[in-house]
Order: structure tokens, then C-alpha cells, then sequence
């Protein structure tokens, strides 16, 4: 089920309380509806939350040329970030309230070059294993074609909040 991304979402950082008290669907829920506000890393790298469920994330955002290395091509550190978003928050909605997670291990294959020209891109992240103490997460970013450009796994500490 898609959940509606607010056209201007509001940008902070939610009082930790509030999140203690949800599960982590429904944290990652309350983001998608604009209830809570997009973290400031998505305002940085302009990119949206748009869809989410039981160990599934899925962000979407379009490159340019405000992430471009001196060579020309888009940083990997965007695709980068979108992978580590998409697997990270894929594993947050599997957790039960007060619990939250961190990044343990990201790895990430780039399989073609992102451009200012490549448009809008979409970052899948799906849970492999949801255990007690660490999720193994996969993920996949792909145009609006479904061309890859990127994949990688991920292994996240679950913790309490």
C-alpha cells in the first residue's frame, strides 16, 4: 500500500519520545504521511520516502547536477545514500517500539554511471532476515525504466531507543 509523500514535507528531527512509542512501521509510516518530519538528510540530497510496508522502503529522488564529481558523473555517494535509506528503513519497519536500529555494514555495487541526465531514480531496500539483534537487508536502485544503476546488502544493530 502507498502512502501519500507530502509536496512540501517539513524537514527535523522527531522527539525521540514520539518514536519510542510506535513500532517501526509505524514510524516510517507516520514519515511517509508527512505526520512526523522528513529527516534533514532528505532536504540535503532531495529525495522522498514513498513508499512503505513490512520490510519494504522505497525512496525516490533525481540526480543533478548539484551531485556531480569533478569527472562529471554523480557522486556514488548519492547512490550510496539512497541504498543505505532504502535498506536501513526496510529493516525499521520490522522493529517493535522502542526499538530502533543503526547501520552495521553497507555494501554497494555500482553497475553504471548516474548523470545530471539520468532522471528520476528509485531506491527499493527488502528485508532478508529480521532477527533480534541484526536485519540483513538488500537493496536496488533503478530508473524509471527499471535499468539497474546499483545494488547492495546491508546488516543493521538493532537497538533500543
Amino acid at each position: 500500500m502507498d502512502q501519500p509523500s507530502t509536496p512540501h514535507p517539513r524537514y527535523g528531527v522527531t522527539p525521540v519520545e514520539a518514536a519510542r512509542a510506535l513500532t517501526g512501521l509505524e514510524f516510517m509510516r507516520a514519515i511517509a504521511a508527512g505526520t512526523f518530519p522528513a529527516p534533514p538528510m532528505m532536504q540535503a540530497l532531495d529525495y522522498r520516502l514513498t513508499h512503505v510496508e513490512r520490510g519494504i522502503a522505497v525512496f525516490e529522488g533525481t540526480p543533478d547536477g548539484r551531485f556531480l564529481n569533478p569527472l562529471g558523473t554523480v557522486h556514488g555517494g548519492y547512490a550510496a545514500t539512497l541504498l543505505d535509506s532504502c535498506m536501513g528503513c526496510a529493516a525499521h519497519t520490522t522493529l517493535p517500539a522502542g526499538q530502533s536500529y543503526t547501520t552495521l555494514e553497507i555494501k554497494a555495487n555500482f553497475v553504471r554511471a548516474l548523470t545530471g541526465k539520468t532522471g528520476p531514480v528509485r531506491a527499493e531496500g527488502k528485508v532478508i532476515n529480521a532477527g533480534r539483534t541484526i536485519v540483513t537487508v538488500e537493496g536496488r536502485l533503478v530508473d524509471a525504466a527499471g535499468k539497474l544503476y546499483a545494488h547492495g546488502t546491508s546488516t543493521c544493530l538493532v537497538l533500543p531507543l
